[in-house]
């Protein structure tokens, strides 16, 4: 497993709510500055919590390994979070689909046509902060990349695509201009019905790989 491979778990992160929160405040009264914000409030939770999910699978493995003779010790804590990982990716499947035909928007979406930058930045620290399948993406692919023995760089690329997403709508905005208003609602309507089977279908490639680095 590369870098490459934990990329689209990215998709996860911002498929449903997330992504129609971006459309809304790139549609409102200040939409530079609030989707700036909404993007520093999500960097504020993605950066740590996949750092931190890294970190900690990182000292287990080699904890584990140390306790080992030579390599011997380092197949078991292998196959230990590979079956961690592999939990966290169908519980994941399970919230997802759970969540797939949520009824309504949530009232406070109301309020981000005239959100300031502190409200947006609240906002997406709240938001992938208190998002359950955001939790499981980010500690699951903290968890894969440590297991793997990847070095914390290669966790950027699935940051930073995260971050892009998010920014989309904030993009279309500034390419786009007045077609944007054309553009903006059709992505939020996408978002809002269809990202969760692109969702499930980037869960179960990854649930496939982690499968398969259980039966080496």
């Amino acid at each position: 497993m590369n870098f490459l491979t934990i990329l689209p778990m990215a998709v996860v992160m911002v498929a449903g709510t997330q992504l129609v929160a971006a459309v809304f405040l790139a549609s409102a009264d200040r939409p530079r500055r609030a989707s700036v914000g909404f993007l520093a409030g999500a960097a504020a939770v993605v950066v740590p919590v996949t750092t931190l999910a890294w970190l900690v699978t990182r000292t287990i493995k080699g904890v584990a390994g140390g306790a080992g003779h030579g390599g011997a010790g380092r197949r078991p804590a292998e196959t230990a979070i590979d079956g961690v990982v592999l939990a966290l990716l169908l519980v994941l499947a399970v919230v997802v689909f759970l969540r797939r035909h949520r009824a309504g928007r949530p009232g406070w979406m109301g309020r981000l046509q005239h959100a300031d930058p502190g409200y947006a930045f609240r906002l997406g620290l709240t938001l992938f902060l208190a998002m359950p399948s955001d939790d499981l993406t980010m500690l699951t692919v903290g968890a894969s990349a440590a297991r793997h023995d990847q070095p914390w760089w290669h966790l950027l690329p699935f940051m930073l695509l995260t971050l892009l997403l998010l920014a989309l709508p904030l993009l279309a905005l500034l390419l786009l201009r007045r077609r944007a208003a054309r553009v903006l609602p059709g992505i939020r309507d996408w978002a809002d019905h269809h990202s969760w089977i692109v969702s499930e279908i980037v869960i179960v490639f990854f649930i496939l790989i982690t499968g398969a680095d259980l039966l080496r």
